[in-house]
């Protein structure tokens, strides 16, 4: 029993040292921290992306990796599938024509390396060395005049810093039809793996965009014509000193004309500058008496409802089209 305390012990300060290393080499290379909400994830998440001498990234997961060959936006310099399945069958045999169709490299190693190679994430048997994927600068948005289409619909997130939340919001923003997603480019969650394989490779199709002055694009967009929305929790002193900006229930929403859905941080939410370039705030009515603690959504839970409620809005999906869905 004191071999096992002993060892745990020392499991506690090698993990320690780890994260304490690996925020200490980020700082050096001069990236910023993600903050307070960040410091809060597991380790595992905080594990750095396995990289390459060519600065390459392992993409794992069936989904990720298919979409990513189809789009062909990454350099891929080899797939892995994982040894010992006989006859590969569906979305796994797509994957090996595409990697031949495109003289990529194709290795066959056993579970136990994919594992290790894949830090012990779910796989799926199939992994990928890649490079890694970067948001757009939002300047390469292009021109939306709001007149072109009234149910366009623009996604932006602040702040964002769990990977699966991101790669959630994303897998709900590509289902739900979201024209655009732009992130902040300050203290946001980057484009990796996890987040990948929490989007189910949706990250891998997606227009995504990102810009260092989030307040600013927003007005932007407002002097456009378009209306900018964001989000806050239920009705309370977080949005007291706004209180000249209407706060009303999504389900209350009417969506008669280019919108820009803001959602913020999964602790703080928007912050001061950019809750103040909203012109409209939307909030999610809880269905009963909340204890303090547990009066709010995981900002995944949350878009996903914000989505489907103006999304379903549209006009322009035909009966005939649902019914061929169904």
């Amino acid at each position: 029993m004191a071999l096992l305390w002993a060892f745990r012990g020392a499991t506690s300060r090698f993990s320690g040292r780890l994260l304490a290393r690996h925020s200490s080499q980020a700082a050096r290379r001069g990236e910023r921290p993600g903050g307070e909400e960040l410091s809060r994830l597991l380790l595992d998440d905080l594990a750095p992306t396995p990289r390459s001498a060519e600065g390459l990234e392992r993409l794992f997961g069936l989904s990720p990796c298919l979409l990513a060959l189809r789009a062909a936006r990454r350099r891929v310099a080899r797939l892995l599938l994982q040894a010992g399945r006989s006859g590969l069958q569906g979305e796994r045999a797509e994957l090996l024509r595409a990697a031949e169709a495109r003289d990529i490299p194709v290795l066959r190693p056993r579970r136990q390396k994919l594992d290790a190679l894949c830090r012990y994430q779910v796989h799926q048997g199939v992994c990928m060395e890649v490079s890694p994927l970067q948001p757009r600068p939002w300047t390469e948005v292009g021109e939306a005049r709001p007149g072109d289409d009234p149910r366009q619909l623009w996604l932006v997130l602040e702040g964002l810093q769990d990977p699966r939340n991101l790669g959630g919001v994303l897998r709900s923003a590509h289902f739900l039809g979201v024209d655009k997603v732009i992130t902040s480019g300050r203290n946001s969650c980057p484009l990796t793996p996890v987040v990948s394989k929490a989007s189910a490779g949706a990250m891998e199709v997606m227009d995504l965009f990102s810009t260092d002055d989030l307040a600013g694009f927003l007005q932007a967009r407002a002097r456009e014509g378009w209306l900018v929305a964001g989000t806050v929790g239920c009705l309370g002193p977080e949005i007291s000193s706004f209180s000249e900006i209407p706060v009303t229930s999504c389900l209350e929403f009417l969506w008669d004309r280019p919108t820009v859905l803001v959602l913020g941080n999964e602790g703080s939410g928007l912050s001061k500058e950019v809750q103040a370039s909203c012109q409209l705030l939307l909030t999610i009515l809880p269905g009963r008496q909340l204890p303090s603690g547990l009066d709010s959504l995981n900002v995944s839970v949350a878009a996903g409802i914000l989505l489907h409620s103006i999304c379903s809005q549209r006009k322009g999906f035909s009966a005939e089209k649902r019914e061929q869905l169904l």
